[in-house]
């Protein structure tokens, strides 16, 4: 447990594994409600006309779609909110499109199943420890 800054209101809180403070996330959550629905109306609306008709900050608008609790699906005229992290391709929602997102869970697949390039010849990656989850794995294997 740290303390660390929220993310939004810049107020130091006890974190577990999250950047926002309690307050924020619950000002999140009752914002994403009202931006919801509002999308829900108005299809085409793009990223000003949102905060703009339903007061939420443009900040808190952009993690909702970052998080994928939000999508816009059809911006007006040059409304290219979010773009993949990756390839830069404009996206509606999430951190990368979906082929960024095919080969990451790709990716990770072959490295899951050992097949992965760079794992090594027993399937644990360097400097892993006690390597127990591999240990698990490789028994699973023997017993079948």
């Amino acid at each position: 447990m740290d303390i660390i800054q929220c993310k939004f209101c810049k107020k130091p809180f006890q974190s577990f594994n999250s950047k926002i403070c309690p307050s924020c996330l619950e000002q999140i959550d009752r914002d994403f409600l009202v931006v919801r629905d509002y999308i829900y109306e108005n299809k085409k609306a793009d990223l000003d006309k949102v905060t703009e008709e339903t007061g939420v900050h443009k900040a808190i608008v952009l993690h909702l779609l970052r998080e994928g609790r939000l999508q816009i699906d059809n911006p007006e005229e040059g409304g290219t909110l979010l773009m993949c992290e990756s390839c830069r391709k404009p996206i509606t929602k999430g951190r990368l499109c979906e082929d960024c997102r095919n080969n990451v869970s790709s990716t990770m697949k072959q490295s899951l199943s050992g097949d992965g390039g760079g794992a090594g010849a027993a399937g644990k990656r360097p400097g892993s420890g006690s390597g127990r989850a591999d240990d698990r794995g490789n028994n699973a294997k023997l017993r079948s």
